[in-house]
């Protein structure tokens, strides 16, 4: 196995254990064990713990930002305006059966300030989508007000799995929507 494939399975191992248990809870030696890379490597590869949460979040931003992307522009044909999309794709996150809430905020909740930069960059990054996504001419308070409701949402659902959360936060961003006109 060379290193490209032992960081892939590394990443793999990590965001599924410290997803699902967290990242105090999980030690390197099980992320090893899931992984099958042998200690030595997974040490080389990522000295400190900290380094690997670090790239398990930062890989995390990039799936996740990708795929809501994707989403919005499929959707932007038939949904305005198309910030709206973004309820609709978090209504079939929350209901994907290993749903545990948003990996940056329960890191932040686990490491607090000692929380990896990407955190907060994932937070910015989505403001500056939403800050995209809504119709021009917008209040400029509307992203802020959307990114309450994104987060909202999602840690409602993380207490109560499924679509709802997602469902009433569209029906109030729909009335901040029809308000800013």
């Amino acid at each position: 196995m060379d290193d490209e494939e032992a960081r892939t399975r590394l990443l793999d191992a990590a965001e599924e254990l410290f997803y699902r248990h967290g990242i105090q809870a999980v030690g390197m030696d099980r992320i090893r064990t899931a992984s099958g890379v042998p200690l030595k490597r997974l040490y080389r590869l990522y000295p400190a713990k900290e380094s690997l949460v670090a790239a398990y979040l930062e890989r995390r931003d990039r799936r996740w930002t990708a795929s809501l992307r994707e989403s919005v522009a499929a959707a932007s044909a038939s949904t305005r305006p198309p910030v709206l999309a973004v309820f609709d794709w978090l209504a079939r996150w929350f209901a994907e059966p290993d749903f545990r809430g948003c990996a940056f905020l329960n890191a932040y909740g686990e490491l607090g300030a000692a929380a990896p930069e990407v955190v907060r960059v994932h937070k910015a990054e989505l403001r500056a989508l939403l800050t995209e996504w809504v119709p021009a001419g917008s209040p400029p308070s509307l992203a802020d007000q959307l990114l309450v409701l994104v987060e909202g949402a999602t840690a409602v659902a993380a207490l109560n799995p499924g679509p709802e959360p997602a469902r009433r936060a569209r029906e109030v961003a729909e009335l901040l929507l029809s308000k800013s006109k």
